[in-house]
């Protein structure tokens, strides 16, 4: 885990339709923070500093310091709203984590070497990429900022799965606990 991010956030008691939309008249943002066997707590959060780090893709895996001023909470950013027109966060839930409870979160994957691979290099094949990211399970101190895939040794037909990646120590894919038939492809060249 490389990069740390922090947001500023208050308490808010105001509940309903209404009071959302003065905290976005206001350049806020409601959220709700849920979790870790406490009860859920309405927050709003400051809306640019949460659009800039929406930026990072880091940022939709990564722990999460919320600052009340007087505390903080680690939290993972679990679920996000936006207008359907304009650049708005409606709402955001983020998860309380706790340190000796496996998460599941999904990590993004860098692809490398894809133009030098031989599939594409020497047999004239093309990349055909399947998916952008993949689910693990960790604790929250071994969560990865992404997962390479490395495409320098694959051949035209040969498609990679998801027991093709190399990860970090204590980090497990769910998906191949369930079996075999479980295994997806993540890429291939065609």
């Amino acid at each position: 885990m490389s990069k740390s991010f922090t947001l500023q956030a208050e308490v808010r008691n105001d509940q309903g339709k209404g009071a959302s939309r003065r905290l976005r008249q206001g350049n806020k943002v409601p959220a709700v923070i849920y979790g870790a066997g406490q009860a859920a707590q309405s927050i709003s959060l400051k809306h640019n500093e949460l659009l800039r780090n929406l930026q990072d893709e880091a940022f939709y895996s990564q722990i999460i310091a919320v600052d009340f001023g007087d505390r903080k909470e680690r939290v993972i950013l679990r679920d996000l709203q936006r207008h359907p027109s304009r650049p708005v966060i409606m709402h955001a839930d983020l998860l309380r984590i706790q340190e000796d409870h496996v998460l599941q979160v999904h990590i993004p994957l860098h692809f490398l070497n894809e133009e030098n691979s031989v599939g594409v290099k020497t047999q004239g094949g093309t990349v055909s990429r399947i998916t952008n990211e993949v689910e693990v399970s960790c604790l929250p101190k071994d969560i990865p900022e992404y997962i390479e895939v490395d495409m320098v040794n694959v051949e035209k037909g040969q498609i990679v799965h998801l027991s093709d990646l190399k990860l970090p120590a204590g980090v497990s894919l769910p998906a191949l606990a369930l079996g075999e038939d479980h295994n997806l492809a993540i890429a291939a060249i065609h």
